[in-house]
């Protein structure tokens, strides 16, 4: 329509400048044959779009070439490293049997794990990814697993290796970390933390609060399951959580978590710091359940965190084992209910700056090791330890952190005074962190 009104004006405009050559009736019969041209031309045009458009709307379209830029997943690697000044020596907690994979921490300059993540959607149905540990020599899957992205409902299922949903610091990856090392609850539970080789299905509830359930069920494999415990058909351990939380004005959020974890280990190699101080080679075989409570609660002025924050983070554990214990040549009944906790607060005071305090104690509870290990017992004691830091991270992809502890872990040995200084660098793009 446009274009007609354009050329009509234009012929107008052109009428006195031809009326001197032409007659009325010359004119008229000009403007009646272009007018006539333009009409066919536009119904033309029009056919042909129309015909274009036919086969897409009756028919999906069809598929093309792969291009190079079509395959873009999330490539990140996290690069970490310290320097420690520590006593020599493993510290393990008395009175609590530990994974035997635990070694002593490093003293002096050292490399940390480096960690090389590659996510992406699969198509419209799924999502994987991938996280290798890299360390000296070796290269470990920690992580590789796949995740639903369109079922009804609020149903998540995810299958493969995963970090168990369990607790609420178990689904952190090291980098993620507040201090520069583990709590003791975490490092006497898991090692690290609780890796599952199985399913995980999650409901989230489609309410204003946050409402999250989950049920696990895996191979059994990790600690403190067993790698003979886990070679068998069906399932070698069972994890249950679930997560509420919410905000409390503008400035205040808050999460709370109960998280239950059940294996069955056949022959776990563990260590345990004896009556006498020495490290004892054990042999479980089994029953294992552990309870986890969290609290989490975050203030921001305004929401706004950019520029101060504060974090305030605690978990209470339970661990009862019942079952068969060997050492030594010997083997005899053995039952532990055990527990602890730890508590932490973290303050950004400045854009970049923060600050942190954390308090870790265990319980060794009621152990019975019965009359051929019972010289096994040691004598009541609480493992604890406290950690301070301070770190500054110049951008948001590095960290710079200074640590200091005084570890009491292990009974009749000297204090522990540990200094640690950290970085930390994450190259590539990287999935934001949970709540």
């Amino acid at each position: 329509m446009f274009k007609r009104t354009l050329l009509a004006a234009a012929l107008a405009c052109a009428l006195p400048i031809q009326a001197q050559a032409v007659t009325d009736a010359d004119l008229a019969a000009e403007l009646v044959k272009l007018r006539a041209e333009f009409d066919q031309k536009l119904k033309d045009i029009q056919a042909a779009y129309e015909a274009r458009l036919a086969p897409q709307a009756e028919a999906p379209p069809a598929p093309r070439a792969s291009r190079g830029n079509d395959f873009n997943p999330e490539l990140s690697l996290i690069l970490q490293g310290s320097y420690a000044q520590r006593k020599a020596g493993e510290r393990r907690p008395t009175g609590f049997l530990q994974d035997a994979g635990i070694g002593a921490p490093a003293r002096g300059f050292s490399l940390g794990d480096s960690e090389l993540i590659l996510a992406a959607n699969i198509d419209p149905y799924f999502r994987g990814q991938a996280t290798v540990i890299l360390a000296d020599g070796q290269a470990n899957v920690e992580e590789a697993w796949f995740q639903t992205l369109s079922l009804d409902r609020g149903l998540t299922l995810k299958g493969g290796r995963f970090i168990s949903g369990i607790g609420y610091a178990n689904e952190q990856h090291p980098h993620a970390w507040d201090f520069a090392d583990n709590s003791l609850m975490y490092s006497t539970l898991f090692g690290e933390h609780l890796v599952q080789d199985g399913l995980q299905l999650k409901w989230l509830a489609p309410s204003d609060t946050f409402v999250e359930l989950g049920v696990e069920v895996g191979r059994g494999a990790a600690f403190p399951g067993s790698s003979i415990g886990g070679d068998k058909n069906g399932a070698g351990s069972w994890a249950a959580f679930g997560h509420v939380g919410g905000d409390v004005g503008e400035s205040n959020a808050w999460r709370a978590g109960l998280s239950w974890l059940a294996a069955r280990p056949k022959e776990r190699e563990s260590w345990l710091v004896d009556s006498g101080g020495v490290d004892a080679s054990t042999l479980f075989s089994g029953k294992s359940n552990t309870w986890i409570a969290d609290f989490i609660w975050k203030w921001a002025p305004d929401g706004n965190p950019k520029a101060r924050n504060f974090k305030f983070q605690s978990e209470v554990f339970q661990r009862d084992e019942a079952g068969d214990l060997a050492t030594g040549g010997s083997t005899d009944a053995y039952r532990a209910r055990q527990s602890g906790w730890y508590a932490q607060g973290v303050y950004q005071f400045l854009p970049r700056w923060r600050a942190g305090l954390r308090y870790d104690r265990l319980n060794s509870g009621s152990l019975d090791f019965a009359t051929n290990n019972a010289a096994l017992l040691p004598a009541a004691y609480s493992p604890n330890k406290w950690s301070l830091m301070a770190d500054w991270s110049p951008s948001e992809f590095s960290r710079f952190r200074l640590q200091l502890a005084r570890d009491h872990a292990m009974m009749g040995n000297p204090d522990d005074q540990q200094i640690t200084v950290q970085y930390i660098h994450s190259l590539g793009a990287h999935g934001g962190h949970k709540f």
